[in-house]
């Protein structure tokens, strides 16, 4: 009896301990939602191509991108991507990240859906 209690305690924990923990400077919610430091929800972009972001000027003021601090290592799932300005922005599965100025606080998810491109960023 206390082996299969065991186990199915095991069976709990383990899935929690091999989920993938965010590099330095993001975050995962316990909804699996990406935020950065702060706990702004991070966005993908359906005109960007993995590896490569394709929000500047305009774009970029509404949409920042989620630049990493120096020394930042790609780790798993969490990639960089180099931007036209040399700057290092983080990537989940080789899609850049952005968070919106239209979230004022950490949590908020206005910026789902915008324009039918704008997309919460999952793990």
């Amino acid at each position: 009896m206390s082996v299969k209690i065991l186990a199915a305690a095991l069976g709990l924990v383990l899935p929690a301990a091999i989920a993938e923990a965010a590099p330095a400077g993001l975050a995962v919610t316990g909804q699996g939602l990406i935020t950065d430091a702060a706990g702004m929800t991070l966005y993908t972009f359906d005109n960007d191509a993995p590896g490569e972001s394709n929000c500047y000027d305009g774009c970029a003021g509404s949409w920042p991108p989620a630049i990493a601090a120096a020394g930042a290592t790609p780790d798993g799932d969490y990639s960089l991507v180099q931007r036209r300005d040399g700057a290092l922005q983080w990537a989940f599965r080789g899609l850049p990240l952005y968070t919106w100025a239209g979230d004022a606080n950490p949590g908020d998810r206005t910026g789902d859906g915008v324009g039918g491109v704008w997309h919460i960023a999952v793990e």
